[in-house]
């Protein structure tokens, strides 16, 4: 029996193991966050910086200069303090990046280590290539989908009437067949919005956060390597601006560049072991050995990025603070804290014996997009709105 760590799996056992490491960029500096879509449409795209404490007031005088016409700042006055914290990485993309990386477990010697079945479904593409369609299979794995259980190329596909009564198992009361078909949906969560509206809570919230930051601005030019136009490429009404097609030099003046961390930066994981006490099978064995897989595949996530770079995207590679050791803490009802010591190789040996014990469920590695479904949906969806109108 592998019950390691049935302790945090009783009732009245810790709330949650709660993991915190300080980061740093490689090179001291300024890291680029993510962008997003600016809620001002035509707007341009922002970084995710919530700001806090008192507004900053400037006052200011300026000199103008008459033949320039430019500006020189003679005074400056600050009052207050404003605390400030950007998202470098989200709870979504965290996941997504830790979730792959169950289909290619290995031990330290290189052999592959099995804790989730191999899903993966094949759509045929149709592309463009010399004028002509060309039809090319692009397999998609589980894994790799945003949205999991109830993502539209796993829910239009041949494995949707077993996906359809896994969530439904799951819905009355029973959420071992969604463990055996996508247990990282569990492990996740998912919601599944367009059919059952079953939604799924995450065990594992990760997010990497800097705080007080300063925002700053980059400008760039690109310089065409000749004149094109005078090179006789004139463009004719109603043909693309040259600059459309990297004919035309063109500037890009005060676009987001980067932020520097003044207050550091922290990685937080927590494991909500309440929530995976809530995962309950028919009887208390099947409940036990569901249980503890799931808790396996957590220890899993918590550790995967122990010792690793986190190479989130370009200009943002983070190591760890060697100064603000991580850490991990078992987190009771009460508040009181204790460690929670566990490294990688022991997290995959406890998943591993777990994953056993379980039986982790077929691999379905031959599922196909059904585009006629597709179709079918888009059309039912259709005449739902126009339902919904009249």
């Amino acid at each position: 029996m592998n019950d390691t760590f049935d302790s945090l799996l009783k009732e009245e056992g810790p709330a949650a193991i709660v993991l915190k490491q300080w980061l740093k960029p490689v090179d001291g500096g300024v890291i680029f966050p993510p962008t997003y879509a600016n809620p001002r449409k035509g707007d341009p795209p922002v970084y995710n910086i919530d700001r806090f404490g008192e507004t900053v007031r400037l006052g200011k005088r300026f000199t103008k200069f008459e033949k320039t016409h430019a500006f020189m700042d003679e005074t400056r006055t600050e009052e207050g303090k404003e605390h400030s914290v950007c998202v470098i990485d989200s709870i979504p993309s965290q996941a997504n990046r830790i979730e792959p990386a169950f289909g290619r477990m290995t031990d330290r010697e290189g052999k592959p280590i099995r804790l989730v079945p191999k899903v993966v479904i094949t759509a045929r593409i149709t592309t463009k290539a010399d004028g002509k369609d060309v039809q090319e299979d692009v397999p998609i794995d589980l894994l790799d989908a945003g949205h999991r259980a109830a993502d539209a190329i796993v829910q239009l596909s041949s494995l949707r009437d077993d996906i359809t009564k896994a969530i439904r198992a799951r819905r009355q009361g029973d959420p071992t067949p969604l463990a055996k078909l996508a247990p990282t949906s569990l492990l996740f969560g998912m919601w599944d919005s367009r059919e059952s509206q079953e939604k799924v809570p995450r065990l594992i919230n990760s997010i990497i956060r800097a705080y007080d930051v300063l925002e700053y601005k980059r400008s760039s030019q690109f310089n065409a390597a000749i004149d094109f136009e005078a090179a006789g490429v004139v463009p004719g009404k109603g043909d693309k601006k040259l600059s459309a097609v990297g004919m035309d030099s063109a500037p890009a003046a005060f676009t987001l560049g980067g932020v520097e961390a003044r207050g550091g930066i922290c990685r937080t994981a927590t494991l909500n072991l309440c929530t995976l006490r809530d995962i309950i099978s028919k009887t208390n064995e099947e409940t036990a050995k569901l249980q503890r897989y799931m808790l396996g595949l957590a220890l899993v996530a918590m550790t995967y990025f122990d010792g690793k770079t986190l190479n989130l995207r370009q200009g943002c590679q983070l190591v760890a603070e060697p100064q603000r050791p991580m850490t991990r803490t078992v987190v009771f009802a009460d508040g009181t804290e204790k460690p929670f010591d566990i490294d990688r190789d022991s997290a995959l040996a406890f998943a591993a014996g777990a994953a056993k014990e379980f039986g982790v469920g077929d691999d379905r590695p031959d599922a196909k997009f059904d585009t006629k479904l597709a179709k079918d949906v888009l059309k039912k969806t259709k005449k739902d709105e126009k339902d919904a109108i009249t």
